[in-house]
């Protein structure tokens, strides 16, 4: 699968969520909900999130910030 710049998807080997940034080489780049550090993550292992799977990391994203844990 080769998702558009933008896309929720589910990396299935890291069993995170990403929004992905870009495509260099043969990996998709990916980003955490609510910022962070990219991973490259092979487009074999990732599909799209679920409504479920992104309202969950955003509630997660809301949580930690909350607590001051997240600027």
């Amino acid at each position: 699968m080769n998702p558009p710049v933008g896309a929720y998807v589910v990396d299935a080997r890291a069993e995170r969520l990403g929004i992905v940034m870009g495509h260099e080489g043969p990996y998709v780049q990916l980003r955490p909900y609510g910022g962070g550090r990219e991973w490259d993550a092979d487009p074999r292992a990732v599909r799209h999130a679920t409504a479920e799977e992104r309202l969950g990391a955003a509630t997660a994203y809301a949580d930690a910030r909350s607590r001051g844990e997240v600027p």
